[in-house]
This record gives C-alpha cells, sequence and structure tokens, in this order.
C-alpha cells in the first residue's frame, strides 16, 4: 500500500514537483491566475524540510505527496504546500497523510492548526471539512477570497 514519513533532504526534488502540481490545479480550482506555490525553488523546500516539520507519503518507493507543518511558539501550527500526485489521488493517501500530522500534533500537545485554501475550491474545503477542519474567517490577502480554517485538538 503506502508509507507516511517525515521527509528527508532526498525527497526534495520530488516534493517541488508535488507541488507544482497540486497548486497547477489549485489556481485552476480557484479561479486564479498565479501562486507562489508554483514559483518555489528547491532550496525553498529543502529550508522547510530542515525548519519545518514536512511529512511524505510513499507508495512502491515513489513519493506521492506531501505535506508541510510550521509549529508555532504558542503551541499551534500552520499547514501548507499539501499536496497528492493527480493519478494517485482519491486512494486514501491524503487521509493517511492527515491521520500521521494528527497523531503527531496530539503527541506534541498543539492546541490546533490552521490552513488557507480558497474558498471557491469546493473539493478542498470538502477534504478539509472531512478531517475535523472548519472556516474560522475569510480574507482577500492574496486578491481572492481565502478560507482560513482550523483544527482544533483540545
Amino acid at each position: 500500500m503506502f508509507e507516511v514519513k517525515r521527509a528527508t533532504k532526498e525527497d526534495a526534488d520530488s516534493i517541488l514537483a508535488i507541488t507544482k502540481q497540486a497548486f497547477a490545479k489549485y489556481i485552476e480550482l480557484a479561479g486564479i491566475e498565479d501562486t507562489a506555490a508554483l514559483h518555489e525553488t528547491k532550496e525553498e523546500v529543502l529550508n522547510d524540510i530542515e525548519n519545518k516539520l514536512v511529512y511524505v507519503a510513499y507508495m512502491n518507493d515513489i513519493v506521492v505527496g506531501s505535506v508541510r507543518v510550521e509549529i508555532r511558539p504558542d503551541h499551534t501550527a500552520y499547514l501548507s504546500r499539501f499536496g497528492v500526485s493527480d493519478q494517485y489521488q482519491n486512494i486514501g493517501i491524503g487521509k493517511a497523510i492527515m491521520n500521521a500530522f494528527d497523531m503527531d500534533m496530539h503527541a506534541m500537545n498543539i492546541r490546533y492548526v490552521e490552513l488557507h485554501t480558497a474558498s471557491k475550491a469546493k473539493p478542498l474545503v470538502r477534504f478539509y471539512y472531512g478531517r475535523g477542519f472548519y472556516i474560522d474567517s475569510t480574507t482577500k490577502d492574496k486578491g481572492y477570497v481565502r478560507a482560513l480554517m482550523r483544527k482544533e485538538y483540545q
């Protein structure tokens, strides 16, 4: 099946490719023209692997999904750059990544995790609702309506 584990530097190229693929789809769902994730460099991915919790899902020795989590000093977290390779979607990989992430958040006594997603990206909003997130607020700080979603642990 597949396995979720913490990313290593050797995973950077795969993470970068999945991020670009996922966010190409994101801009389509959001009805926008661009997003910073599409211009990310390998060096930025390597920096995140070193300074954040970065999870990858492997299937048959291939990285098929990833997510990055910044742990904040106030025992909260921010989730970003979540994506699953197109050819491996809808088989439970995203859920498995989120389950591994949730277990670590509980173990670390994280109070809540937040993320932003385009409010027009209905499949993403539905996915996050199904994982226990709710919309806390919305913003147009990036030029389109983004939902700040939150999941509480305590």
